[in-house]
């Protein structure tokens, strides 16, 4: 127990040096940016857009619960690693920047976890850290919780996890990493943008139009943003590579040769 005890202790001191620095960009990020900004924010979508994207997302939520279930049973040492893919997600997502109406933009932080673990097991701690979020900093909401979750934490991961797979084999695993992450924040307002249009065509042009209008408002910020998210992820990988090396050898992420 002790030596559990001694274990914990010394990774969480190799934590603080990456917790310093998001926190820090936290800080800075938010300094600027007004507090009342949320994902889809609470009671924004109309009842049967809410009920339908809580029923698409309730599926991959349960098979994720199996999918944890697997992953710690088999190899206990991993809780740590998945604490910190869920905070990881929780700090880069909770970077509020007002951005359409209603919403905003924001990182996602699901990348990481996505490559780590996979798409399933990240919706689950994806919608833990919506719920979170929308129970203590007004971020998001209850009722949108089934489209913030199927946007954020279901299409984004799954998006990063068949990008990495997609691109890795080629022995250019950072730029995967960086692609992984940086696509699956984008493709996350995407399909936020196509929620916001479906449940509010516009009068002229319907959903096509809605969707472009949403679409381009985001991609002003979301961009930008999207760029810096790869680039972060890519940073806390090389720091897992260097002081979490057993654990990525679990996951058969890198080799013991490497």
């Amino acid at each position: 127990m002790e030596w559990l005890i001694l274990r914990i202790i010394l990774k969480v001191k190799r934590l603080l040096p990456i917790l310093l620095g998001i926190f820090s960009f936290y800080i800075v990020v938010s300094a600027a940016a007004p507090a009342y900004a949320m994902h889809i924010m609470e009671g924004f979508l109309p009842v049967e857009w809410a009920v339908f994207w809580w029923i698409v997302a309730l599926p991959f939520f349960v098979l994720g619960l199996r999918r944890i279930s697997q992953i710690t049973q088999a190899n206990p040492q991993l809780k740590l690693l998945l604490a910190l893919a869920g905070a990881f997600t929780f700090v880069l997502s909770a970077l509020k920047m007002p951005s359409v109406t209603g919403s905003c933009s924001h990182p996602t932080g699901t990348g990481l976890g996505a490559i780590l673990f996979g798409p399933l097991a990240m919706s689950v701690l994806g919608s833990l850290v919506l719920l979170f979020q929308a129970l203590l900093l007004a971020h998001g909401g209850i009722t949108t919780l089934g489209a913030d979750t199927f946007s954020m934490a279901i299409a984004g991961p799954f998006i990063a996890y068949w990008i990495y797979r997609l691109v890795v084999p080629t022995g250019k695993q950072r730029l995967a990493i960086f692609l992984a992450a940086a696509i699956a924040d984008l493709v996350t307002y995407i399909v936020t943008s196509m929620q916001l249009a479906l449940a509010f065509p516009a009068a002229t042009g319907g959903v096509v139009a809605s969707f472009t209008k949403f679409a381009g408002i985001f991609a002003i910020t979301q961009v930008p943003l999207a760029i810096s998210e790869g680039l972060l992820t890519v940073l806390v990988w090389n720091w897992l590579a260097n002081y979490g090396r057993q654990e990525l050898e679990m996951l058969q992420l890198i080799n013991q040769d490497e």
